[in-house]
């Protein structure tokens, strides 16, 4: 019979043991000596660790579930990704209209009824010897032993920082004319840039809206000529030279928004039901800027998933070259299942 001291203990433990059970990553051993609990708590390795959650990270987690690996996902800043942040998503195979939120809600819901696990916390170093297990600390103080890793930690939008960008995400404002594109039939519309994918989003835009202004801070496109041309030849597509957005107003959502001239500091008005801002995207890979091999704007460079140090791999937004879509990602992050899966069978 355990004595008051043992009960005492055992309390004071009870939350750590429904913590550890919980993840499975944790043996619990419970030794009684002379009458006390002694608790011993000893890190499992995991099989695969999967960093991110958004459709990348959820997918891998689904597969790899269903092979058995019970894989534990960790979560980030943002669990479910910059999905969640998506109103409305009308792309995605099976679903004629979802929100990210529901969307991204389902895949975790799939994913932790398949078996995997998933954690609130985020990775802020990952730390290997060669040939042994990989070592990622958490912000939490806690530890993660893996034999494999997945990055998925996507990419982030650029903002311009103009008064009303943040207020009007999701109603006027969006990041992805692909995205939210048709629910601007027959409407005025804005588009910010002056690259490759501003150009691209102009042009798509102007198939179904009734005019895209297309406003860039310098007097020139640095889009490649074959794109700018497709620009140029678009009646639909109004240029805005040497201007940019000062402010995004409206009532309930996006009605009108304040330009000015960076030349001669004039200020315009230009009534818009939407504003699709595309100055690009920076990768979230600081956490991998030594570990595995990025390019010039520091994606990660992976082929069919693999990356340049063995038992890291990567899927979705953050691979250098990604189409940065939900269904692509989601597609990768099945590959990256099946890879790792074959890389776990050789060790």
């Amino acid at each position: 019979m355990l004595g008051l001291y043992s009960i005492f203990i055992f309390y004071t433990h009870i939350k750590k043991i429904m913590h550890c059970f919980f993840h499975r990553r944790y043996v619990i051993i419970v030794m009684y000596i002379s009458g006390y609990a002694l608790f011993f708590y000893i890190p499992m390795t995991m099989k695969i660790a999967i960093i991110g959650s958004g459709p990348a990270g959820m997918t891998a987690a689904i597969y790899a579930a269903r092979a058995g690996l019970r894989p534990l996902i960790v979560a980030g800043d943002s669990p479910g990704g910059q999905l969640i942040n998506t109103d409305s998503v009308e792309n995605y195979p099976g679903f004629e209209r979802i929100s990210g939120v529901d969307l991204m809600m389902n895949m975790m819901r799939q994913a932790e009824k398949a078996g995997a696990t998933i954690v609130y916390d985020k990775v802020v170093g990952i730390d290997w010897i060669s040939g042994g297990p990989f070592k990622l600390p958490l912000s939490s103080g806690d530890n993660i032993e893996s034999c494999s890793t997945l990055i998925a930690t996507g990419a982030r939008h650029k903002y311009i920082g103009c008064e009303g960008e943040s207020l009007f995400s999701n109603r006027g404002v969006s990041w992805c004319a692909t995205c939210d594109g048709p629910m601007y039939r027959g409407k005025n519309v804005a588009v910010i840039g002056g690259g490759n994918t501003a150009v691209m989003e102009a042009v798509f835009l102007a198939n179904f809206t009734n005019k895209v202004f297309m406003i860039h801070r310098r007097d020139s496109l640095r889009a490649d000529n074959f794109a700018q041309k497709k620009v140029f030849n678009n009646d639909k597509i109004e240029l805005i030279w040497n201007s940019e957005v000062l402010r995004i107003s409206g009532s309930k959502s996006v009605e009108n928004i304040e330009i000015k001239n960076r030349l001669d500091g004039s200020i315009t008005s230009l009534d818009v039901a939407g504003v699709f801002i595309a100055v690009g995207t920076e990768p979230v890979s600081d956490l991998v800027k030594n570990v595995v091999c990025l390019d010039e704007d520091g994606y990660i460079v992976a082929k069919n998933t693999l990356t340049s140090v063995p038992g890291i791999f990567a899927a979705g937004d953050i691979v250098s070259g990604s189409l940065r879509q939900a269904i692509s990602a989601a597609g990768q992050g099945a590959v990256a299942s099946r890879q790792i899966e074959e890389f776990l069978g050789t060790r």
